[in-house]
């Protein structure tokens, strides 16, 4: 995919703002002139030089150090030059002009990393893992970009594809001979292999969902009626009192978020007005929202006062809140209880006694008593949210996107439809080459089918 691109450009590479030190990269061709423009002296490859940064009129700007890195032994694979100076935005801005006075132009975002990708220095998946470890907000997840960057999502999608490639030969050899002339050996051959990557693929979706969790999180919204402990419970969570906690109802009249991390994985918390008619313009308003932020969680917490159980306006809460995403029932305020008021909550179909339909328990897995006063089950539901959107802690977790995640449910779908194919080998063999080319988006290589020159060239010599 190498490309060569003509123009030279130019940024700071740091941070914004005041800062001890600041570089300016330029990433092109021929630079060696311009770094002889800008320090009066041409920069020995790959070692660092003290230097005077210079203006066109010879004046210092400012002093520091410069680095050259020729092609294609760079992180974009063309000439870099690094100028590392004082980390003042005056100065920054000065010694950038000079780059740009020289010639080069003002670097688009994240243009460097699109051109380390072009000049095949880095894959897609890793060009993406640059930006996701810049802006990783646990320790985790930095990590897992990390293991990206290094290659270990792309080796991994490598590796299917390869899987993938000798199935795609193995198929494609079999139709060239009529139905009754193919090897029972290659039939059986044929289905351990696709068992293969079918539960390699399966392996490889695990680990890039939990990539995705440390990537984007998950978003937990509290809803139930006022005052049943919602705000009391977001500060226990976040560990400091970031929303105001009142005995008057309706005292939250906006979404408040806060984020916190469990093991690793960053948690968006939505406190929310308490659901209940009222007359209140402002609170209306706060109710909407609460009903908008509600359909957009991976996972609601339905609080109720363990006091009470699930009570008929808590079941008119339930009727308001989208049936698909899940929930976990949280009886708050377990400590005004005695020890012998704890019983099975039940889901409470019908309120109506005429009904006179039977009552559903709720299972373990989806209600739990704690109190946001004490904090007694709190470690309990910090592990039940970490269950409930997904987590687990696994080994060699890599950072995956949605367009990732999208790819791979893609190529399991083409492997399933495989599957059921299997005895018309022409569909079967499409499937297979639908499923790989859902898995070379991972990576950018788009190329329409590299088939042909696998095969040929696995061929004998004369064949």
């Amino acid at each position: 995919m190498q490309r060569t691109t003509l123009d030279n450009i130019a940024a700071i590479a740091t941070a914004p703002g005041r800062g001890g030190i600041g570089v300016v990269r330029i990433s092109g061709h021929g630079l060696t002139a311009l770094a002889q423009a800008i320090t009066g002296k041409t920069p020995a490859p790959r070692r660092a030089s003290y230097a005077s940064f210079l203006d066109a009129d010879g004046s210092v700007l400012d002093q520091g150090l410069a680095l050259y890195f020729p092609a294609p032994h760079s992180y974009t694979g063309e000439d870099v030059l690094e100028l590392q100076g004082h980390g003042g935005p005056a100065v920054l801005q000065a010694v950038l002009q000079r780059c740009l006075d020289l010639g080069a132009r003002l670097a688009r975002p994240g243009e460097f990393t699109e051109r380390a990708y072009l000049n095949d220095k880095l894959d897609l998946a890793q060009a993406e893992s640059v930006a996701d470890l810049i802006d990783a907000t646990t320790a985790q997840a930095a990590r897992s970009a990390m293991r990206s960057l290094q290659g270990d999502f792309s080796r991994a999608i490598h590796a299917l594809v390869d899987e993938l490639i000798r199935l795609r030969m193995l198929v494609e050899a079999m139709l060239d001979f009529p139905e009754e002339e193919v090897d029972e050996l290659d039939l059986d051959r044929r289905n351990r292999q696709l068992a293969a990557v079918r539960a390699e693929l399966e392996q490889v979706s695990s680990l890039a969902r939990q990539g995705s969790l440390l990537r984007e999180g998950a978003h937990i919204v509290l809803v139930g009626q006022p005052n049943v402990g919602k705000s009391s419970l977001l500060n226990r969570l976040s560990g400091e009192e970031v929303a105001l906690v009142s005995d008057i109802p309706g005292t939250t009249r906006d979404v408040i978020r806060q984020a916190i991390q469990l093991e690793g994985v960053p948690l968006h918390i939505h406190d929310t007005a308490g659901l209940r008619e009222s007359s209140d313009v402002v609170e209306q308003m706060g109710i909407a929202r609460t009903r908008s932020t509600a359909e957009k969680a991976d996972l609601i917490l339905v609080l109720l006062d363990a006091r009470h159980g699930l009570t008929p306006a808590d079941q008119d809460i339930l009727t308001q809140l989208p049936a698909a995403i899940p929930r976990l029932f949280v009886f708050n305020k377990s400590d005004l209880l005695s020890g012998d008021e704890f019983e099975i909550p039940v889901r409470g179909e019908s309120f109506d006694s005429a009904q006179d339909r039977p009552v559903e328990p709720l299972a373990p897995t989806e209600h739990l008593y704690l109190s946001a006063k004490t904090g007694t089950g709190l470690d309990e539901l910090r592990q039940r949210l970490l269950a409930l959107i997904g987590w687990h802690q696994e080994a060699g977790v890599f950072m995956a996107r949605e367009r990732h995640l999208r790819a791979l449910s893609s190529a399991r779908s083409h492997l399933a439809h495989a599957a059921a194919e299997i005895a018309r080998a022409e569909l079967f063999a499409e499937e297979l080459r639908l499923a790989q080319e859902a898995l070379n988006t991972i990576t950018g290589e788009f190329t329409a089918d590299d088939l042909l020159g696998e095969i040929f060239s696995r061929f004998c010599i004369g064949k």
